[in-house]
């Protein structure tokens, strides 16, 4: 359920890290808890973003939420498919249902991030799990 290869960050993001990028999606607890995602606000490559800050949103039946970059660094990637088919996020949040890849700044962040345990453990202590 939380892939070992992945890091996490406590609001529900998943990174993984490929050569000098990064991939960045949600992570199976969060498409769960929104329940069924019916629109992806993501922007494009050359957008600066900020570790712990929001860059985009989810919008699904139930709610919006803000999407919080695992890393500082640039946008130079964007799932485009979530565009007419926003319910890949729900399908295969770890694969297809990707959101954005970001050339960090710095590398070392994303080594900073959640390890899956760690992130087993913090879904594990949220109220009715």
């Amino acid at each position: 359920m939380y892939p070992e290869d992945l890091r996490y960050t406590s609001e529900h993001e998943w990174a993984r890290r490929e050569g000098d990028s990064v991939r960045v999606g949600i992570t199976h607890f969060a498409q769960d808890s929104l329940g069924d995602i019916v629109y992806v606000d993501i922007p494009g490559p050359g957008t600066a973003v900020n570790a712990g800050q929001p860059f985009g949103e989810v919008e699904s039946t139930k709610s919006v939420s803000d999407l919080f970059s695992p890393v500082s660094g640039e946008i130079v990637e964007r799932n485009g498919a979530l565009e007419e088919a926003p319910e890949l996020v729900n399908q295969d949040p770890y694969g297809e249902g990707w959101m954005v890849v970001i050339k960090p700044s710095n590398i070392a962040d994303f080594d900073g991030l959640l390890s899956s345990g760690d992130y087993k453990a913090l879904v594990e202590a949220q109220p009715g799990n």
